[in-house]
């Protein structure tokens, strides 16, 4: 079955893993509601552009990932204007690097509403149509360091060993429904995200920009090469198609085996 004129939405989608995610989806034939913070102007562009060039509708939702009751009305909102939600992806993601004892606590409760809770209020709301349906498809972006961790990243590790958590309890809630509920493990993939943690991971191991992105980010992965948004994107549109249907409450590695160890 085509994927064509299936509904999607897509967190922290304005940049990055998840801009991939949604143009990948519009190429499919899916409309999508895209959501992040950003330049207004670059956010319009790229809604502009992805209606533009694959000839579906793509809406643009301002909701803040760490406020439920914006997220409630961003899949209400949806619902209403393209008539559900077929395909929702959880996406939206922030890091913060220090020591534990100098962690503020403001930037762990941060990283936890939006790399964890976020994807729970997204899903509660979310899942109803789609059991009502029959059909639907739930992509959660984990990482590497739902499996793994590293020193310096206790709220993002424990937000994401959780994602891996709760995609295998929805997954199984849902198994009977047509709904899968999978998560993409990427390890480290050339992204802002990543590119603004090196200042700070710098600080964290007194090392050079070069030593951080040999000695910590690439050393972690045996292939040597970062991950594509392109690649993470791909591997999503398998699990939304049919030939999918019987993968779900997995968690997918691409880390050019990171986590073959």
């Amino acid at each position: 079955m085509s994927l064509a004129n299936r509904n999607a939405i897509v967190t922290g989608s304005t940049s990055g893993i998840g801009l991939a995610y949604a143009r990948a989806l519009a190429r499919e034939g899916v409309n999508v509601v895209i959501n992040g913070f950003g330049d207004a102007g670059a956010i319009e562009r790229e809604r502009t552009g992805i209606e533009n060039e694959f000839k579906v509708k793509c809406l643009y939702d301002g909701a803040d990932m760490s406020k439920p009751a914006e997220i409630a009305a961003m899949v209400k909102n949806a619902e209403a204007r393209l008539g559900s939600v077929d395909i929702l992806i959880n996406n939206a993601g922030i890091q913060f690097v220090s020591p534990i004892e100098d962690f503020p606590v403001e930037k762990w409760d941060q990283i936890i509403a939006i790399n964890l809770s976020s994807a729970f209020h997204t899903m509660r709301a979310a899942v109803s149509g789609m059991k009502a349906r029959k059909w639907g498809r739930i992509i959660n972006t984990a990482s590497a360091h739902s499996l793994v961790a590293s020193p310096f990243k206790s709220a993002y590790v424990s937000a994401k060993h959780g994602i891996a958590g709760l995609t295998k309890t929805v997954a199984l809630e849902l198994a009977t429904f047509g709904v899968t509920v999978n998560c993409i493990s990427p390890g480290y993939v050339w992204t802002p995200l990543v590119e603004k943690q090196i200042p700070d991971t710098m600080k964290a191991r007194n090392m050079t920009r070069e030593q951080v992105m040999n000695d910590v980010l690439l050393t972690a992965q045996p292939t040597k090469q970062f991950v594509t948004v392109e690649q993470v994107a791909a591997l999503a549109i398998y699990l939304c198609s049919d030939n999918a249907a019987q993968i779900t409450g997995a968690n997918i590695s691409m880390d050019g085996g990171w986590t073959a160890a």
